[in-house]
């Protein structure tokens, strides 16, 4: 039974057709957002639903019997944790007082697609190695807001108090003009009452927008050829004895499927008359 986990889960359609049960599902719980599809076709779409997530089931018992008994090989990987929490969750009725969890943890079957592709794996690594780095930023940029927010609410409240009436309304205005909308709408309101307002607001985003997010762009790609440096030492790590046996047991397969296309070959022809090859004695 393990063996044939072992070749279920080590073949080449099994991340491919996962994949694709993933995205499908996807479709079905977006299709159960119309309200014209759910009268019509909610059933179907509720036995679909049911349908994947017993393939998710007997995804993720494979995958523990094919490394039994080391389990720690299956439940001490973050990702394999991820999915198995998912589907587990999903395993809540849908009725009753946990009818509209169970729906907020179907959507979340969509976040498989992150722990099976690879690319999607090496991105979401990334961001949390980068992580503490970017605590550092942030205090940059909170002591940025409060400085420019102090300085804004003095000069600014009394020609436009609904952005500058107070510290926080402050803050809230900075942080809008971080994100460059309608910022100089803004600016115009400033300059009423100070011409040289845009000074202030220039510098601003200059700093706060430029500068700190590069910082945050500068630490990612960092943290990110980190990330593939790790993933290549895991690809070369030492392969486990389960590992070689399996390998092991694909290539005697492999061994014996030619072995029975040569029995089945005929015997080789006979040369025709005329073509045999003549012998001439040494000289």
């Amino acid at each position: 039974m393990r063996e044939f986990c072992v070749r279920v889960v080590q073949a080449r359609w099994f991340e491919p057709l996962m994949i694709g049960l993933i995205v499908f599902n996807g479709v079905l719980i977006g299709l159960e957002t119309s309200a014209s599809i759910e009268a019509r076709y909610g059933s179907l779409l509720h036995f679909g639903n049911d349908l994947i997530l017993t393939v998710f089931i007997i995804e993720a018992a494979f995958k523990i019997i094919a490394v039994a008994p080391r389990f720690s090989r299956y439940f001490g990987n973050g990702w394999n944790l991820f999915d198995f929490s998912i589907v587990v969750l999903s395993l809540i009725p849908a009725t009753g007082d946990f009818a509209l969890v169970a729906r907020l943890v179907r959507v979340l079957r969509v976040l498989r697609l992150i722990s099976t592709v690879p690319q999607l794996r090496l991105i979401v690594s990334t961001l949390v190695r980068s992580i503490p780095g970017m605590g550092h930023v942030l205090l940059l940029l909170s002591v940025l807001f409060y400085i420019y927010g102090i300085i804004g609410f003095h000069l600014f409240r009394e020609p436009d108090p609904e952005h500058w009436g107070t510290l926080g309304a402050a803050l809230l205005t900075l942080f809008q003009l971080v994100t460059l909308d309608d910022w100089f709408n803004i600016l115009a309101k400033a300059r009423e009452a100070h011409g040289w307002a845009w000074i202030y607001f220039v510098s601003f985003i200059v700093i706060g927008t430029f500068v700190v997010m590069n910082l945050f762009i500068a630490i990612v790609i960092n943290n990110l050829q980190d990330s593939k440096l790790h993933q290549l030492e895991e690809l070369r790590a030492a392969p486990s004895r389960q590992e070689i046996l399996a390998e092991l047991e694909r290539t005697r397969h492999a061994l014996t499927q030619l072995e029975a296309k040569l029995g089945a070959l005929p015997d080789a022809a006979p040369a025709a008359p005329g073509r045999e090859k003549v012998h001439t004695p040494a000289t």
